[in-house]
């Protein structure tokens, strides 16, 4: 009997040992890392692309708002909500950008979700009785913006802190500071006086820091696709681009162009050219990446606002 038990208990604790060794070996790949790589979710599509730059494969990135959204009027799906509470960190814009999202991201931050904030990294401008979230338009902004991410990052995503994570997210940080360049010198061919930006609603005020601008007006006012102008509004701001002499309205791909050309339509005789601003384009198209985005805004500018430069 005492044989019998003995025997029985022996079985027990090879089967006990066995299970163990094969929950250790599904958790870990054949290489020794850890299968489940940790989950990064960023709410806008223009910071999405940034941290896949600079993640790589270390990490999965889910992006919550997919191409040619507008952020202001944007409502996560309850998976995509559970998603960022579930998160190993969430990345956001910040700001008041993510208008529908607030209450998911201050849900997910009581959570224990780390949460990192873009806008964090740069010292904000005025924009109304606030600060500008748009950050983004200005490619030196959103460099220490990634390098923030990237070292914030670092204690969900540890593969950061290897050789070969340090080497992409250099590398990407050169690529920034590259298109930085790159705008400055297309930019250069407008002259002073020339440099007058009307946009659909107010998001440049980044880049018209950056790059010597003035932004002359809105079609919108305030910060947010969803405040309506007010005809006294439009027809001082008509005046005011008569006065000027601006070629050319600005508006957002992501966002209707009506009242762009209706601000045309009441006798500014202005060209309406679409900017990617608040959001990334289809992948594929010019603006599909974040490089991409602001290198075709830029030479749209300059090519609206100096055409004889480009030609």
């Amino acid at each position: 009997m005492i044989t019998i038990i003995r025997t029985v208990s022996r079985v027990r604790t090879v089967l006990v040992l066995g299970l163990v060794a094969l929950t250790a070996a599904g958790c870990s790949s054949g290489d020794g890392s850890a299968s489940e790589a940790p989950q990064v979710v960023v709410t806008t599509n223009i910071l999405g692309d940034v941290v896949e730059n600079l993640v790589g494969e270390a990490a999965v990135v889910e992006v919550v708002m997919p191409p040619n959204a507008d952020p202001h009027d944007f409502a996560a799906s309850a998976q995509q909500a559970a998603a960022m509470r579930e998160a190993d960190a969430l990345v956001v814009n910040g700001l008041g950008f993510e208008e529908g999202l607030v209450d998911t991201i201050e849900a997910a931050a009581d959570d224990g979700v780390p949460v990192i904030t873009a806008t964090d990294a740069i010292d904000p401008i005025p924009f109304g009785d606030g600060e500008d979230p748009h950050l983004f338009t200005d490619p030196a902004r959103m460099r220490a913006a990634a390098a923030l991410i990237a070292d914030q990052l670092g204690e969900a995503i540890p593969a950061l802190a290897t050789a070969e994570g340090e080497a992409r997210v250099t590398s990407y940080l050169d690529s920034l500071d590259a298109l930085d360049q790159e705008v400055e010198d297309l930019v250069a061919t407008v002259p002073g006086d020339a440099r007058l930006l009307v946009t659909n609603h107010d998001v440049f005020g980044y880049f018209a820091d950056r790059y010597g601008f003035e932004v002359v007006g809105a079609v919108i006012p305030g910060g947010s696709t969803l405040a309506e102008p007010s005809a006294a509004e439009l027809a001082d701001l008509v005046r005011e681009i008569d006065e000027r002499e601006v070629p050319a309205v600005f508006a957002e791909t992501s966002s209707p162009t009506r009242l762009a050309e209706a601000l045309a339509g009441e006798g500014a005789d202005v060209a309406v050219v679409e900017l990617y601003s608040e959001s990334l384009g289809e992948p594929g198209s010019p603006g599909g990446t974040y490089l991409g985005m602001v290198r075709t805004n830029a030479e749209r500018i300059v090519t609206a606002l100096a055409p004889q430069a480009v030609g």
